[in-house]
């Protein structure tokens, strides 16, 4: 899978960093390392730890949505996470990678392990 292209039929988005492509969620790596650095958006749900986290999710997953709307998205599979879903970077048809555009955008920030991203301060 390592540096596999994926062909999607149907690419949505699951929430700020997550894809679901044919029925299979996909983390965004964000042109990062695998189990070295990523991205990482506010939680939705009842995952979230507050009502901002909530409401700054949304705005995230919304982002993603409108970035892959409609386009031709080139998807780079880089490895597998935790929970076994492929951890991709996701290219616009000019080049330009989603997750770096993301944190460009403050939707995202970096993530690193071991440490968690407090959305709620």
């Amino acid at each position: 899978m390592i540096g596999a292209m994926i062909i999607c039929a149907s690419l949505t988005a699951v929430d700020g960093d997550t894809v679901k492509c044919d029925g299979q969620n996909m983390r965004l790596l964000g042109h990062g390392v695998v189990d070295v650095r990523g991205i990482d958006t506010p939680e939705v749900g009842i995952h979230a730890k507050c009502e901002k986290e909530r409401k700054l999710a949304l705005i995230a997953k919304r982002h993603l949505a409108d970035l892959i709307r409609d386009k031709r998205i080139k998807i780079e599979a880089k490895g597998i996470d935790d929970f076994d879903r492929p951890l991709v970077n996701l290219y616009l048809p000019d080049g330009r990678e989603i997750g770096q555009i993301l944190l460009r955008d403050g939707t995202a920030r970096e993530w690193r392990p071991g440490s968690k991203n407090d959305w709620c301060k």
